[in-house]
This record gives structure tokens, sequence and C-alpha cells, in this order.
């Protein structure tokens, strides 16, 4: 039986909620965060977004506020990560490689739902991005660290979300989204993130002139 729409958007949403909670989770216990401190930071960065994403487009409640399955997904994935922290902490940069994933999955989500809302392309964009960067940037700044999408080193992260975004929205305007290519676009976002972190890909700066 195939899976609708609705579902997929569901599915990918759920999956973006415990990756985020999984990052804050584990940049809690970085932090020294206490049991309290690490469920709030990983609530605060699997929600974050979602709430953001549903207040642009005049949904309501959040729908993160109104599923349970969002809360106790966040509270899990949270209470897994206590015990195998150390296992995690091998991972090649453990806390990014889950941003990215999420990065990847809230901005399919996000601009998929702005798209179905009727948005034009580019604020439909814009939704997918804020949707994607939303949660961990109040995960940072929760945590007391610079968000990592205005930090002039970093590496991209914007960028490949409103890439993805722009698959999205351009499939979705010529008829052809779907679930292949829902897939396709968040692997391709967390693909161009996890490969500017090991390469060390950066956005490039404004030209300045140099001071005599």
């Amino acid at each position: 039986m195939p899976f609708s729409q609705a579902t997929v958007l569901d599915v990918l949403d759920l999956c973006g909620v415990a990756v985020f909670a999984a990052s804050g989770a584990v940049l809690a216990i970085r932090r020294g965060f206490d049991i309290v401190g690490l469920l709030t930071l990983a609530f605060v960065a699997a929600l974050g977004g979602g709430v953001l994403r549903d207040l642009i487009l005049s949904q309501g409640i959040p729908v993160a506020f109104d599923d349970p399955n969002y809360a106790v997904v966040a509270f899990l994935t949270g209470m897994f990560v206590v015990p195998t922290h150390r296992l995690i902490e091998r991972i090649w940069r453990p806390v990014l490689v889950l941003d990215a994933a999420g990065l990847g999955l809230f901005c399919v989500t996000g601009a998929t739902l702005a798209a179905e809302r009727g948005l034009a392309a580019i604020p439909a964009v814009m939704v997918g991005v804020v949707s994607a960067t939303g949660g961990g940037v109040i995960r940072d700044v929760v945590a007391g660290e610079a968000p990592q999408v205005f930090q002039h080193d970093s590496v991209l992260y914007v960028i490949p979300a409103a890439l993805g975004a722009t698959v999205v929205v351009t499939a979705h305007g010529m008829g052809q989204l779907n679930l292949t290519v829902s897939l396709c676009a968040a692997l391709g976002v967390t693909a161009l993130r996890v490969a500017a972190l090991h390469f060390g890909w950066h956005a490039p700066l404004p030209y300045r002139h140099s001071q005599q």
C-alpha cells in the first residue's frame, strides 16, 4: 500500500526531530549539562525549526505542540543518547553530522509544506531554510555558543538547505514531487553539508579593502 505524501512528510519530519534531538543531547553532554539541561537542549533543537515553520505558515497551533509524537520522539532520543554518548562521541564530528541530517530532512518538509500552502517559489525556499536552520540556531544559543550559521569561518550551512529547498519547490511546481525526489533532496543536502565539513568549504566572504 503506497504512502501518501502527508505520511511521507510526517515520517521525514519525525526523523528530523530525532536527529536534531540527538545533536542537542550530545552537545549538552559536551557542555556538562545535567539531565534537565540535556532534555531541554534536545527539545529546543528538535522542535525549534518546525515551530518557526508553522508560525510563519500560520498553521494555528504548531504541530510540535499539537501532536504528542513529536515530544515523545525528542524525549526518547534524548534519553537514548545518555547511555550511548560515549559510542556516539567516537563517530566523526557527531553533532555536526547529526545536524547535517536534520538540515536535509527539515529543509525538505519545510519547503514542501510552504509550496503546498501556495507560497511563491522564493518565499517557499526561505521557509525551507528557516525550518532547516532554526532548531540548530536556537540549540547553539541556548548552549551558549555562537550559531554556526553566523560564524565567519563556518562551512556551508544555509547554502545546502537553500539548494535542497529549491529542488523541492521546483519539483512541486512541475508536478513531479514524490518520495524519491524528497529523499534524494534530503540526502543531497546532508551529503553536501558533510562534504563541506570534511573539505572545509566556505561561502565567499565580501571583498574588503585592506586598511592602510
